[in-house]
């Protein structure tokens, strides 16, 4: 798996928000496990005769609803609406289509170019996969920052490895800074490379 844990700055604090699943997993627990043994108690005073093993009990044990709403947050809740509003965390999951402009040290244009960017993310990770014709990157590591001004903004770091046949190319690393529009259907950013190809400039993204 090649996603990777990510900061996110100026949102909810993450064990702060694991601290409240733990006493959300503790008052579960406690009531199943009551409606559990006030079931059995129930069935007994109608002669009904019913037990409960402690296999079940320990399935309703703190720690296995801790393990599934943790499981929920991470894949699915972090991403409704009112929740990501309030977490500030911003579902930047799915395709987007990217133009480049790379910019010479004496600040002239260079070469457009154009790639696809596929963003995975859950509440604990993230990956930033961006493709174009002759190589292909990954992130490996990630802040997010939550600004009240201009919307939210990602850093990246990410390793590129050129396509098997493009001799002019050579594996780097470099880093970049996209800022996405509050709509999160569109972002401008900028990127720098260095150890093993020291280029630099512009990128526009678009939600397909």
């Amino acid at each position: 798996m090649l996603e990777h844990e990510y900061t996110v700055l100026g949102g909810v604090n993450r064990a702060r928000i694991g601290h409240y699943v733990g006493i959300i997993s503790s008052a579960v627990s406690a009531s199943v496990v009551f409606v559990l043994l006030s079931a059995i108690d129930l069935a007994s005073k109608f002669g009904i005769s019913a037990n409960l093993p402690p296999a079940v009990l320990s399935l309703a044990g703190a720690g296995t609803v801790f393990f599934a709403l943790y499981w929920i947050l991470d894949r699915f809740a972090w991403k409704w609406n009112g929740l990501s509003k309030l977490l500030k965390v911003p579902d930047l999951t799915g395709s987007w289509d990217c133009e480049g402009q790379t910019i010479n040290p004496d600040g002239t244009l260079g070469y457009p170019w154009k790639a696809k960017i596929t963003i995975v993310q859950s509440w604990d990770r993230i990956r930033v996969r961006l493709k174009t014709a002759q190589s292909g990157s990954n992130s490996t590591s990630a802040a997010l920052i939550c600004d009240e001004a201009d919307g939210y903004r990602l850093f990246y770091s990410y390793k590129n490895d050129p396509n098997i046949g493009e001799t002019e190319l050579r594996s780097h690393r470099g880093s970049a800074e996209i800022t996405f529009a509050k709509d999160l259907q569109s972002a401008n950013g900028e990127y720098f490379n260095g150890h093993g190809r020291y280029t630099f400039g512009r990128m526009s993204l678009k939600r397909l």
